[in-house]
């Protein structure tokens, strides 16, 4: 069976961070794997169908209501899950429905974080980089008050 590209795919930054539709099927997990992936952050509030199909990715479930934002919590266990990831040269991608508003609101928090960009400037990149992303007022007001208690010294 062959990989196939899964829907919406991108990257943020290549070989570390990128956002996706959900996966469907088996090839789009041998996709991801063959380009290093090896976490999957899901968000949609069911698992995407097949994930056990390749046990080299490992799957965190953040489920969150469509067209809400992550939660303060979920958005620091997912820069977690980065943080360590690429510092073991592993790859993580993460999706929601279709992968726009749920998952490009940790996109751009993740900005926010690793590039200290403000929450605006954050936010305009990944809906370059992904159009479409970041849906209702209360996603982008998450990444704006992730972004200030970065700036404030709050988040670590």
């Amino acid at each position: 069976m062959d990989a196939c590209k899964p829907p919406n795919f991108s990257w943020v930054v290549e070989g570390r961070l990128a956002g996706l539709a959900m996966p469907r099927e088996p090839g789009h997990y041998r996709y991801l794997r063959d380009l290093g992936v090896r976490h999957l952050v899901s968000l949609s509030e069911r698992a995407p169908p097949h994930h056990g199909c390749c046990p080299q990715i490992r799957l965190h479930r953040f489920p969150v209501a469509d067209f809400t934002p992550p939660s303060p919590e979920q958005i620091r266990s997912f820069l977690s899950i980065v943080e360590e990831a690429n510092g073991r040269g592993e790859a993580v991608a993460v999706h929601c429905m279709l992968g726009h508003g749920r998952t490009g609101t940790l996109l751009a928090c993740y900005l926010c974080q690793e590039r200290h960009l403000p929450a605006a400037d954050a936010i305009r990149e990944i809906r370059r980089l992904r159009p479409g992303s970041i849906e209702t007022s209360e996603q982008e007001q998450a990444v704006l008050r992730f972004c200030q208690r970065l700036s404030g010294g709050e988040e670590t």
